[in-house]
């Protein structure tokens, strides 16, 4: 049945951190976003877009894709009179890359659609898990001392996966000070492109930390480059930020140049790119993970769902919004249980509610758009 979106609102946001969050790109304090809400028959759905306050990252950013959502994305969804995300994204085609911009549309109407025929979203993409496996990202932080005190409260809460930021200066030596006081613990590091491959004999040194895995160490943009590392590293290569849909997942793959992948839906265009890039793994035998880009609990939700597909066998970044913030975009914060892992909700859509009270509260910017 052909039903048409009524009016499509953005939201940027702007929410203070309970603590800084640092990587190789740099420090901050703030979680800035812009959050899409689609609205049908009385029905709503919710989306957030995961491009940072800066082109840091990638080329994308609040203001980019508020640009896109605002010119483009939101009139031509208006437009053709569809609240199907795979004809939206047939027409998104249509702009290249600005995956970020896509994703947040595109989930909302995911969200509203598993609203429409009254199943949770996790299930209307196939998922088979009821509990999800959390892993936690850790932050550069300001000494080693304090890095091991988050780590151990990290491990008291139950999290499965240690995931630390690193670069050059904050490396070697510090995963060294982990490693001694955590012998056992599943470890990984994160270096955002920090290193080139003037580097590699540095990074072959990781071996001896028997790391889950190291993620995205090189350039975001030269996938044969990380192939040519992963010949001489014995520590799997996790891509991340060079993975920006199925085409680039496969030719990863073909080359040799990693042996996990990180799916953020936001970064690849949303969640039917995500499934795509999921499937082609599972049939490769390639463990995928989700990753998290820091989200407000809307954007929690969505990888909550998309992370009960049954490839997702490695303990993403979705982990407590507690964790970040004092208080979320949703009623009744994600929580993660003692035994660390998160049960799904079985509510219609993504799950968790937004709190427009919070939303309104935290919102610096607004722009509505009705359909004509």
């Amino acid at each position: 049945m052909l039903v048409m979106l009524d009016k499509v609102v953005l939201y940027e946001i702007r929410m203070p951190f309970r603590h800084f969050f640092e990587t190789s790109f740099g420090r901050t304090y703030d979680k800035e976003a812009v959050l899409v809400e689609v609205a049908a028959n009385d029905l709503t759905g919710w989306g957030e877009c995961v491009a940072c306050e800066g082109p840091f990252y990638s080329y994308e950013d609040r203001n980019t894709a508020w640009y896109v959502l605002s010119e483009y994305l939101i009139p031509w969804a208006l437009e053709h009179q569809t609240t199907g995300p795979e004809e939206f994204l047939e027409q998104a085609a249509r702009i290249r890359g600005h995956n970020m911009a896509k994703a947040a549309l595109e989930m909302a109407l995911w969200d509203l659609n598993a609203k429409r025929e009254g199943v949770p979203l996790w299930k209307k993409l196939g998922g088979c898990r009821k509990r999800i496996p959390c892993g936690v990202s850790i932050g550069i932080q300001d000494n080693p001392e304090q890095l091991i005190d988050k780590i151990t409260r990290e491990l008291e809460d139950g999290y499965r996966k240690i995931k630390v930021k690193i670069k050059p200066g904050w490396d070697l030596e510090i995963l060294e000070r982990i490693r001694s006081r955590f012998p056992e613990i599943p470890l990984m590091a994160d270096a955002n492109s920090a290193y080139t491959v003037r580097d590699i004999p540095r990074l072959r040194e990781l071996d001896r930390f028997r790391l889950m895995m190291v993620e995205q160490p090189l350039y975001d943009d030269d996938i044969a480059e990380h192939a040519r590392l992963q010949e001489v590293l014995e520590t799997p290569v996790c891509l991340d930020e060079s993975i920006r849909h199925v085409r680039d997942a496969r030719l990863a793959l073909d080359l040799g140049a990693c042996r996990i992948i990180n799916i953020k839906p936001g970064r690849v265009g949303g969640l039917i790119e995500a499934r795509k890039i999921h499937d082609l793994c599972r049939e490769r035998g390639v463990p995928v993970w989700c990753g998290g880009m820091l989200e407000t609990g809307i954007g929690r939700a969505h990888n909550i769902s998309l992370s009960t597909l049954e490839n997702f066998t490695i303990p993403g970044d979705v982990s407590a919004g507690r964790r970040y913030f004092e208080r979320d975009t949703v009623r009744s914060p994600v929580e993660v249980e003692a035994d660390g892992t998160i049960k799904v909700r079985n509510a219609p859509g993504i799950g968790w509610e937004p709190e427009r009270g919070r939303i309104d509260e935290i919102t610096v910017r607004r722009k509505e758009f009705v359909r004509q």
